[in-house]
């Protein structure tokens, strides 16, 4: 499957704005380099309890 990016807009109040971009700082990374880190954790997590999740070819679309 070819890997195309996709785009995730996503609206945050300004406590969680605040806080992302504090913890991204730390991190020496941008917002949207946290918040890409935090979700391959989660899914990571995730995935390691429920087992891996399997991208079907219609997802690619």
């Amino acid at each position: 499957m070819e890997q195309k990016s996709k785009h995730l807009g996503i609206h945050v109040d300004a406590e969680l704005h605040y806080k992302l971009k504090y913890l991204a700082a730390y991190e020496g990374r941008s917002i949207n380099g946290e918040v890409l880190y935090l979700a391959r954790r989660a899914i990571e997590t995730f995935e390691k309890e429920h087992g891996k999740i399997e991208i079907p070819e219609e997802a690619d679309e």
